[in-house]
């Protein structure tokens, strides 16, 4: 008996996604692998449980049942794997849980479900351990990868799956979500707005550093372009790029920590070069994450102050600040703004060149004051 699944949750919002996996559904023929790629907040965690719900439904003497648990993450033939580093995929994390499960008969659906979130954070040698897998799965077996960078993900792993695209959220959407988990109305707009359809960006603009963050791009934005330079309003910006990266540290030292113990004295020397280097490499992305934000917040504030001049209030992203905004135009023309505009992001181009990030800062800084 099959479960009765005609469509899946949300998806209806996400087209691609709707026409490549209903057909999909018992009876239909599901592939061996699927890569769920679009913004973060778009649904892809949904979709995907629901996905592997119907698949190891189908054919249970209680589909209904079987779905229940998978929701609940208590059915024994779904999977789901997470990066157990702070912003990576370890092999651990796909030798045992994925690769060696693949190859065991399921224990009571006709099928294995593995779903690997955040794809883009394996590496190579974790990549490498799963293209057998990808490759020549065992006919029970369905592998579901996420990731909202696809542009990231190696491209030995995308090759070896089904695309299934999923569509950026509305900015209404993303607005209510926040308003939802206690955050006021006009900062939900303006951060549902600022986050172009990342979901998690709108969570982070609105919660945590993300209000410090956005006040130091504000200042950056604004006194950069009136040349009150004596304060170095870039520094703030750094401040918290630095803090993001330390914060991201400290979670891989504490995971390490807990594993040490776990770890066979003669593997110690290896496992502590290789931690050491983990955390570098976290570290910096996290920081450089974090600036670049910020700087894409400096970018979004010329061009809401932009669109005013322009008379076209209803196109501004930081909804809740137009008095702020009003006043950056002030004198301005939409050339100066354009150019400002302009050098943030050759800014952000020269950084991802691995720029030295104090000195690109001040260098836009004088450039800005200068134009």
């Amino acid at each position: 008996m099959s479960p009765p699944v005609a469509t899946l949750p949300g998806i209806d919002e996400h087209p691609h996604a709707r026409a490549v996996l209903l057909p999909a559904l018992p009876p239909g023929d599901a592939s061996h692998a699927y890569l769920f790629h679009g913004p973060a907040g778009a649904g892809k965690r949904t979709v995907a449980r629901a996905f592997a719900a119907a698949l190891l439904a189908d054919g249970a003497p209680d589909p209904q049942a079987a779905a229940e648990r998978v929701a609940r993450g208590a059915h024994p033939d779904l999977t789901w794997v997470t990066p157990s580093g702070a912003s990576e995929m370890l092999v651990a994390d796909i030798d045992e849980p994925v690769v060696a499960a693949a190859a065991r008969t399921p224990f009571e659906s006709r099928r294995r479900v593995f779903v690997i979130e955040q794809a883009e954070t394996m590496h190579d040698a974790t990549a490498n351990r799963l293209l057998k897998t990808l490759e020549e799965p065992p006919a029970f077996v369905h592998l579901i990868l996420t990731t909202s960078r696809p542009g990231e993900v190696l491209p030995t792993v995308a090759s070896r799956c089904q695309q299934v695209r999923f569509e950026a959220p509305s900015a209404a959407r993303l607005a209510e979500w926040l308003e939802r988990d206690g955050v006021d109305a006009p900062t939900a707009a303006a951060c549902g707005r600022l986050a172009l359809g990342d979901g998690e960006r709108a969570v982070a603009l609105a919660l945590g550093d993300g209000p410090a963050l956005r006040a130091a791009a504000q200042t950056f934005a604004v006194d950069a372009l009136r040349g009150e330079l004596a304060e170095r309003p870039w520094m703030a910006l750094l401040e918290l790029s630095k803090q993001a990266g330390e914060r991201t540290a400290g979670e891989l030292e504490e995971r390490h920590r807990d594993e040490l113990e776990f770890i066979a004295r003669a593997e110690r020397a290896r496992h502590e070069r290789e931690h050491a280097e983990r955390v570098k490499r976290a570290q910096r992305r996290s920081s450089a994450s974090t600036l670049d934000t910020g700087l894409g917040l400096v970018e979004l504030w010329y061009r809401d102050a932009g669109m005013l001049l322009e008379g076209a209030p209803e196109l501004v992203h930081a909804v809740d600040r137009l008095d702020e905004l009003e006043a950056t135009a002030a004198g301005q023309t939409p050339r100066t703004l354009h150019r400002a505009l302009e050098l943030v992001v050759d800014t952000r181009e020269r950084l991802a060149l691995n720029v030295t990030e104090e000195l690109a800062l001040e260098a836009l800084a004088y450039r800005l004051a200068e134009d």
